[in-house]
């Protein structure tokens, strides 16, 4: 058994009774949506902003790589001679000190000096640069304000 379909009746859509009629006549205008006000165009940040903030990145980039290099490469100093130069980590200093013991406690020293560092390059270089993009985005905030 199979179906087909009548040939002769093919599917019409149903018919809508209520035509929809456009409010205006035939002789009159159509009506137009009012024009919009005309938007303010919003200001450029200045041109310094982006260089600013890419000097700053710079000079944190600078202070990060300084600092790590400088507690991370003595670490990596002593460890390469440890495993590299026994007979002169075991070396006598004076008075049966052996060396890779001073070098051992040197780190600590070493830890300290990059922190010191990690705090002058802050305070000599990107806290400035930093201060003075804060100070300008206070000048543009308020001047944002103002408008």
């Amino acid at each position: 058994m199979s179906y087909e379909p009548s040939p002769r009746h093919p599917y019409h859509p149903p018919h809508d009774p209520s035509p929809v009629y456009d409010t205006t006549y035939p002789w009159q205008p159509p009506v137009r949506a009012p024009e919009p006000p005309p938007r303010r165009r919003t200001p450029e940040p200045a041109l310094g902003h982006h260089s600013d903030l890419r000097i700053l990145r710079g000079a944190y980039r600078w202070q990060r790589r300084t600092t790590t290099l400088t507690a991370l490469g003595y670490f990596t100093l002593f460890l390469i001679l440890s495993a590299f130069a026994p007979s002169f980590m075991t070396s006598e200093l004076a008075d049966g000190l052996p060396t890779g013991l001073v070098l051992a406690l040197a780190q600590i020293p070493v830890t300290w000096l990059a922190i010191g560092l990690y705090e002058h390059t802050a305070r000599r270089y990107v806290d400035p640069i930093a201060a003075r993009i804060r100070k300008q985005s206070e000048v543009d905030a308020k001047r944002e304000a103002a408008r």
